[in-house]
């Protein structure tokens, strides 16, 4: 009874707290207000796997390194590291002064400090299959097992990998390699998903699922801006879950949210005209941003002639692949069906805003329906004369999409059929190679161009690897195991590039666009961060 009666003392604190911020008496208090309207499904980092898991365990907990807004790697809770000549051993220093946010199950409830054997523990616990965590993948296939995770001293932590691999340190600023605490972890179990404890800028207080999530600045934090100020600024964030968008929409233009993500179709002509500019219904009013996110929009196709559903489909014949490519107007369907957010994806697979992206390096293809007739000629079906009907398959959020593509390609003489499915029916048949033309995207886990050719490397068959596209090359392959053994950034990104091309010219997939964030402030917030993985970093946010 006393339990209960505590746990609604703290939500009447909670509540109370944020009501302060708006009492005049309290002008000082600075709370952030966002909202998740796609839910929230834990806060446990081994679980960070949508960006709404993602966001707010980036507020509540750190790793060994983190990254800036250029998506390079820069120190955290480790100072400084060192990679041994071979590739293998990365030892690194951790910082004396970072302490876990206070909970009653340390002694006398105060937060200790975080050492070595902490992130030993977080590590293994990743691919330790009793967690069954979604992030196993990050070092299922690099480390041998948990005496790979090593404790040299409190200061000192050591990683052994089993073979090279250079992005390694990209992977280390995923949410899934936070630390945690192994006594308040293995005290709550399952419910430390919601009983979070870490050693971020913000520390947990209150969440009641599909309603309100309330984090409170950590007084405690290390790190501090460039003038010496501790961070973070905020006192706090306050989450709601409204999930209908146009609602949600409507509460960020009555200012009872200071931030709000991306732009939905049911009101994006209301706030962008078709151009991607500001509607003058509500320029000044707050502020629209559009920038680099790592994610390709893309139609993917089976190629592999041994599969039996290729065997005697047209898809299988190079030059229709190709004319489907040059068929398709990227530009005109980012102005008319996304309101100019996006940019035309005509130089491969990697997305601009990845490091070493080159816009000049790698030829996709654009528009040009000439050059798509010609392959069509040349393939033997001129005008379309003859070619089998294709079946695309799509789901129903990206119907529009795909009933524009269907237009382009019917417009050059490819027949093209839409068959509709669940997403997670069209993921089971990708996952399978059960389809031969479908809808797809691929988000970058991690800031280098390696997380998107992953997709056509041989090894990564399915359904235990993303090769939804059955594309086995050994020139390709040559160079994605070759990748591995390049230190060098830019040597690794010209071998990314030649792979990039080796895919654009024989193309299994269609890039349609590179897709952008839009992110909406209101005029009095300074400080967000927009970097290309579109994570959210609240700890330098102002709020005046």
């Amino acid at each position: 009874m006393r339990g209960s009666f505590k746990y609604i003392f703290w939500i009447f604190c909670s509540i109370i707290f944020i009501s302060c911020t708006k009492n005049t008496n309290n002008k000082d208090k600075k709370v952030f207000n966002i909202n998740l309207d796609q839910g929230l499904t834990s806060i446990d980092p081994a679980f960070a796997r949508n960006q709404n898991a993602i966001w707010m365990t980036n507020q509540i907990f750190n790793g060994l390194v983190q990254i800036n807004d250029s998506l390079k790697t820069v120190p955290c809770i480790a100072k400084s590291w060192k990679v041994s000549p071979d590739a293998l051993t990365y030892t690194f220093h951790l910082r004396n002064d970072v302490f876990f946010h206070d909970d009653p199950i340390f002694k006398n409830g105060k937060g200790r400090k975080v050492v070595a054997s902490d992130f030993a523990y977080s590590f293994y616990r990743l691919i330790d299959p009793k967690v069954a965590s979604s992030g196993g993948w990050i070092f299922s296939d690099k480390v041998k097992d948990q005496h790979s995770f090593v404790a040299l001293n409190d200061t000192t932590f050591q990683i052994q990998l089993v073979r090279p691999f250079p992005p390694f340190m990209n992977l280390l600023t995923t949410q899934y390699c936070s630390v945690v605490p192994k006594e308040v972890v293995e005290h709550y179990g399952k419910d430390f998903r919601s009983h979070p404890v870490g050693t971020g800028p913000f520390r947990f207080k209150y969440w009641k699922e599909g309603e309100i999530l309330v984090l409170l600045k950590n007084d405690h934090y290390f790190e501090k801006d460039e003038k010496g100020t501790p961070l973070p600024y905020l006192d706090a964030v306050k989450a709601t879950f409204i999930t209908d968008k146009q609602s949600g929409f409507m509460s960020f233009v009555k200012k009872d949210l200071d931030f709000y993500y991306n732009v939905d179709g049911s009101y994006r002509d209301d706030i962008l005209t078709k151009s991607g500019k500001m509607s003058a219904k509500y320029k000044g009013k707050f502020t629209v941003t559009k920038s680099p996110y790592l994610c390709t929009e893309y139609v993917g196709i089976l190629v592999d002639t041994n599969l039996a559903i290729v065997k005697n489909s047209p898809l299988r014949i190079k030059k229709i692949r190709q004319a489907i490519n040059y068929s398709i107007d990227r530009d005109k369907l980012i102005k008319y069906l996304r309101n100019g957010i996006g940019i035309a994806a005509t130089s491969g697979f990697i997305p601009k805003g990845m490091p070493g992206f080159d816009s000049t390096a790698v030829r996709g293809y654009v528009y040009n329906p000439t050059k798509a007739a010609n392959l069509l000629r040349e393939a033997g079906f001129p005008e379309g004369r003859g070619l089998p009907e294709i079946t695309l398959n799509t789901t129903t959020t990206y119907k529009d999409l795909i009933e524009f593509i269907q237009g382009e390609l019917t417009a050059v003489g490819i027949k093209t059929k839409i068959d509709v499915s669940p997403s997670a029916s069209l993921r089971d048949l990708m996952s399978k190679n059960h389809v031969n033309f479908f809808r797809g995207s691929w988000l970058a886990d991690y800031a280098d161009g390696e997380n998107f050719l992953s997709m056509f490397y041989s090894k990564n068959k399915v359904p235990n690897g993303p090769n939804y596209f059955a594309f086995y090359n050994k020139d390709f392959d040559r160079l994605f195991e070759q990748s591995y053994y390049e230190a060098d950034d830019e040597k690794r990104f010209e071998l990314y590039r030649k792979m990039d091309q080796l895919v654009m010219d024989n193309s299994p997939v269609v890039p349609l666009f590179y897709d952008q964030s839009v992110v909406m402030l209101q005029n009095n917030i300074s400080g967000y961060s927009f970097n290309p993985l579109s994570l959210m970093i609240l700890k330098r946010i102002q709020k005046n």
